[in-house]
């Protein structure tokens, strides 16, 4: 029904035995979600965050109700090199492959391009593309390597479609997440590696609140086709099947978790 979250989808097993990495896990938002789904798909996972406190406190949580043995993590900026190459070196010590990246860290914010600063350009950039691009890089380069295929999964927006106001530098990060995600599809097909981008609208969580006004968030979601903005959870089921093996054709895509796409 149109406004109404549909019932929560419980796991079917389609990541048993992968072992995945997920960045900005931490929380309640989309990263958060989809460290949940893929360990109740079965896999095992490392969690990552700038949020060193929340990321430990979100560890413990699914620690307790998934293992220890299927639950690690480590603070990760993902705009230091060093700091990826280790969170990815965790995943292969820990669970001896590395099968699944989802690429979810980000940064917003809103100012318009009149009023904005080579700082507050550089640093949403920094985090959402380059950061991308970082992780993308380390984990193709591991992957090649170990020959046995794997799968990234992007996050990016439907704002790197569309034009927001206020959004410049989002929405050219969310462009270039999209563009990175096609190219390096093309070189990773070679190797068995599938690439792909999930872009999302608008997926409430308790952070968006709080930089976000009432009125916004409103027109937002006015323009949603179901009345209402999504679930963290639904983001994450699309970013479990681009992962699983039922996406085992499809690469190079940007999938419109909404009806906001060109």
């Amino acid at each position: 029904m149109t406004g109404t979250p549909p019932p929560y989808v419980p796991g079917h097993g389609l990541l048993t035995g992968r072992s995945a990495v997920v960045t900005a896990a931490a929380g309640a938002g989309i990263g958060g979600a989809t460290a949940r789904r893929l360990l109740e798909e079965g896999a095992r996972v490392v969690l990552s965050d700038a949020h060193a406190r929340r990321l430990k406190e979100s560890e413990a949580v699914l620690a307790a109700e998934f293992g220890a043995d299927r639950v690690a993590s480590l603070p990760c900026d993902v705009t230091d090199e060093t700091q990826v190459a280790a969170l990815l070196d965790l995943a292969e010590e820990r669970h001896g492959r590395l099968d699944v990246v989802v690429n979810n860290a980000g940064l917003g914010g809103t100012a318009d391009l009149v009023d904005m600063t080579d700082e507050q350009w550089d640093k949403v950039l920094d985090v959402t593309l380059n950061g991308t691009f970082r992780c993308t890089r380390a984990a193709l380069r591991r992957m090649k390597a170990a020959g046995a295929g794997g799968v990234l999964v992007n996050n990016a927006s439907v704002v790197g479609w569309r034009a927001q106001k206020g959004q410049a530098h989002y929405a050219a990060a969310k462009a270039g997440v999209m563009a990175l995600t096609r190219c390096a599809a093309l070189e990773a097909a070679a190797y068995g590696v599938r690439v792909n981008a999930v872009s999302p609208s608008l997926a409430m969580h308790p952070h968006l609140v709080k930089v976000t006004t009432p009125e916004l968030l409103e027109e937002l979601t006015s323009r949603e086709a179901f009345g209402r903005y999504a679930e963290p959870w639904e983001v994450a089921n699309v970013i479990v099947f681009l992962a699983s093996g039922y996406a085992s054709y499809l690469t190079g895509e940007v999938l419109s978790v909404s009806s906001q796409h060109p």
